[in-house]
């Protein structure tokens, strides 16, 4: 699938451009988060980014989520991660939808695709792809420096 041709993406593929430049401002402010650290700011169009630093963690710490306002673009900057994906119609909501945090949060699936993002990868997640961002691909955890860009669903 290819991402629409809205002002939202190109919002949001416009910031991801200026974050892979080196010395950009975006960039900047993206490799200087202290782990734990985030940032939101607000890029027009409805559009705005999650600037986070984290260490990847056990899938056991992880939960599956969905947003039904926002489409996620999250593109690792430093670091690498695992993200397992399955489609929304092989999940089962384990509460209910969270307007305010645009999240619903689903019970465990054993059987999901996973997708390692190293450096300068992308993925993009819609309402229909549940997914489970933030593990560890490795053994032990690694520093993640990752901009999650919010955009709008048409």
């Amino acid at each position: 699938m290819q991402a629409p041709r809205t002002d939202g993406f190109a919002t949001a593929f416009a910031y991801l451009t200026e974050v892979q430049r080196a010395g950009s401002p975006e960039q900047e402010r993206v490799r200087g988060l202290a782990a734990g650290g985030v940032a939101k700011i607000e890029l027009g169009h409805g559009v705005f980014v999650m600037e986070q630093a984290y260490e990847t963690k056990l899938r056991a710490a992880g939960f599956f989520e969905s947003h039904r306002q926002y489409i996620d673009v999250q593109f690792v900057l430093e670091g690498e991660e695992l993200i397992e994906v399955v489609d929304l119609g092989r999940m089962k909501a384990r509460g209910p939808y969270e307007p305010d945090r645009d999240m619903l949060m689903y019970a465990d699936n054993p059987d999901s695709s996973h997708l390692r993002i190293f450096p300068g990868e992308a993925a993009i997640f819609f309402p229909e792809d549940v997914h489970m961002p933030t593990l560890r691909s490795r053994a032990e955890p690694v520093l993640v420096r990752k901009c999650v860009v919010k955009v709008p669903v048409a």
